[in-house]
């Protein structure tokens, strides 16, 4: 039986580890115990924090584990590829795994390797930001969720902004950086030895300013295929800006209303919110979180797309309130797939985290409730 070290073990590793479940494969959960609904699932559970690599690589050596991996949790991401590279195992590399988790050298990564994307600054004392044209973004260099994103209209905002972020980020930095005005998509991807395959293209809504928390994704996307056309071609040359050769991607971009394309952020990982564990699914029909596993373990299969159906998830918020009784009354809908409310009392949202509840669609076309 293989055994598969899985990186995290809150809800976002869930379906990742019934998966490895249903395929045959044993097991390894690494997380603290707070919040680890994994660890009554998994084979066996280690309460080791996620970024703890060198426990973690001792503990697996120990285990021999036949791969290790992680989806839609950053923090994970340089754990993975650490363990993996003195293994011998199947993941990126190290330095790949900072580039795609640090939006700071993200960003100098993509200015060298000549990526489009919002012109930028480290913020640190002293520094001007005069260079940098208003309104700005100010977020936190490692985070994920929305947590500390915040646009800032004026010069006497952004100190609070900053301090904002970087209390949300794990090594207290944040990063200023240019907002860009448009259409916002994720492409979701999978990658073999350094070869690129487009799974689908993500429509987002988010909340807008200040925060932009993400309250919807559709897949397929309904931006025209030309623009389509461009987003596939830069989400390639982003990937492998970061070196990103193996596994799971989620690329964020923006689209102007010039067509301008500018890359956001990049994931050596699937995305959360649903979107690789079950939209992918759901549209395309390609097993995304085996096709994650099956690489993690050294096997792969070329991605099919069998289906064509309309996937998406709504997020239930104060913003959202309307989507309660569709909750409430799933019944009434053949086409939710799932749902839940996870809070019953409804927050005005600043993180995604603040979000009560969700549900999942699948039909012949977009829902809109």
């Amino acid at each position: 039986m293989k055994k598969l070290a899985i990186i995290g073990a809150s809800y976002l590793q869930f379906p990742l580890v019934q998966k490895a479940n249903e395929m045959g494969i044993e097991t390894y959960c690494f997380a603290w115990e707070d919040g680890s609904v994994c660890k009554d699932i998994a084979d066996f559970f280690y309460p080791v924090s996620i970024i703890d690599k060198e426990t973690i690589l001792e503990i697996c050596k120990k285990i021999n584990i036949d791969g290790i991996i992680s989806i839609a949790s950053d923090a994970a991401v340089p754990t993975v590829c650490y363990v993996a590279e003195n293994m011998g195992l199947i993941s990126n590399s190290i330095e790949s795994s900072l580039f795609s988790t640090n939006k700071y050298m993200m960003r100098n990564r993509f200015v060298e390797k000549g990526i489009v994307s919002p012109r930028f600054l480290l913020a640190e004392n002293g520094i001007s930001y005069t260079n940098l044209n208003y309104p700005l973004i100010v977020k936190p260099t490692d985070r994920s969720g929305s947590r500390g994103v915040e646009k800032v209209e004026k010069p006497e905002y952004l100190e609070n902004a900053i301090e904002r972020a970087q209390k949300e980020s794990f090594t207290n930095q944040a990063i200023v950086e240019e907002f860009i005005s448009g259409s916002e998509v994720s492409v979701e991807t999978v990658s073999w030895q350094g070869k690129h395959y487009i799974l689908a293209i993500t429509d987002k809504v988010t909340t807008g300013e200040p925060y932009f928390v993400e309250l919807e994704h559709h897949q397929p996307s309904q931006l025209p295929d030309e623009i389509q056309s461009k987003i596939k071609d830069i989400t390639v040359k982003a990937l492998d800006s970061l070196d990103i050769k193996f596994g799971a991607g989620h690329t964020e971009l923006k689209i102007t209303r010039t067509g301008d394309i500018n890359v956001i952020e990049v994931g050596a990982r699937m995305g959360g919110d649903f979107i690789g564990s079950d939209l992918v699914q759901l549209s395309t029909g390609y097993d995304f979180l085996k096709g994650v596993i099956d690489i993690s373990l050294g096997d792969f299969e070329e991605p099919v797309i069998s289906e064509y159906n309309y996937s998406g998830v709504y997020f239930l918020c104060e913003e959202t309130k309307h989507l309660l009784s569709v909750i409430e009354n799933i019944e009434a809908d053949k086409n939710i797939i799932k749902s839940e409310i996870t809070d019953a009392k409804l927050k005005n949202i600043q993180c995604s985290a603040d979000r009560s509840g969700y549900f999942i669609y699948r039909s012949e076309n977009k829902i809109v409730p």
